[in-house]
């Protein structure tokens, strides 16, 4: 595997099944606020984007004015449902141990929650002290901006043309390609769609798999082939 140095994973809906538990708490409190929408809408076209962020463009998109408590309200309820609810990936510790490269977490979840995730499903000594919130680098800096990309690329010491990124959501496909990265889109969490592989292709996934065993051999056939930017 001679053409990748680092391996880049986003958290949620990649190594932990949280994004159906946010999208739930989510559409609950939209739905509440005077903005119908169901958990899989939900999940179809917000994963990957931060609670600020989605409040925002529905605001601009609906001209629904949304509390600013709605922030903090999703917070605590959502961090209590992944404290009891979340669960990991299966395959994880296969994948991660057939991966002979640098491997870090670049998430838009914030640094506590990473923690406190992937501490209960035992993914964190796999990956720790290399682990990188959005958060941490100020305002407006979270995907589908590249800025986390690229900030965990220059802590592993690697160049983004050398690091390949698993991503679940399109933001996040669109983060890492404007990094310079390649990237493999991931459908194995419960939060999946009909037309999810094709969207994370369409946003520029090389491949997509929806079993993390699959990577291991999936990142071999890609650091085979040379990829124009």
């Amino acid at each position: 595997m001679n053409g990748f140095d680092l391996i880049i994973f986003d958290c949620d809906g990649v190594l932990v099944d949280s994004e159906i538990i946010a999208a739930e708490v989510e559409s609950a409190l939209l739905t509440e606020a005077g903005y119908p929408i169901g958990v899989e809408e939900m999940g179809e076209r917000f994963a990957g984007m931060t609670w600020r962020n989605i409040l925002l463009q529905i605001e601009r998109e609906a001209s629904i004015p949304l509390s600013a408590s709605l922030l903090d309200k999703s917070e605590k309820l959502l961090d209590a449902r992944l404290a009891s609810d979340v669960k990991g990936i299966p395959g994880v510790e296969f994948a991660v141990s057939r991966l002979p490269m640098k491997r870090c977490i670049c998430s838009n979840s914030s640094t506590k929650r990473l923690e406190m995730m992937l501490t209960k499903v035992g993914l964190k000594p796999l990956f720790a002290p290399n682990i990188f919130s959005a958060k941490d680098l100020g305002p407006d800096r979270a995907k589908p901006k590249p800025d986390i990309f690229l900030h965990g690329a220059s802590q592993m010491g690697v160049a983004p043309d050398k690091t390949i990124v698993v991503e679940d959501s399109v933001h996040g496909v669109h983060a890492a390609r404007a990094a310079g990265m390649r990237v493999i889109g991931f459908t194995g969490a419960s939060h999946s769609y009909p037309a999810h592989a094709d969207k994370l292709t369409d946003a520029g996934a090389e491949t997509v798999i929806s079993r993390m065993n699959d990577l291991p051999g999936v990142v071999a056939a890609l650091a085979a082939w040379e990829q124009v930017f």
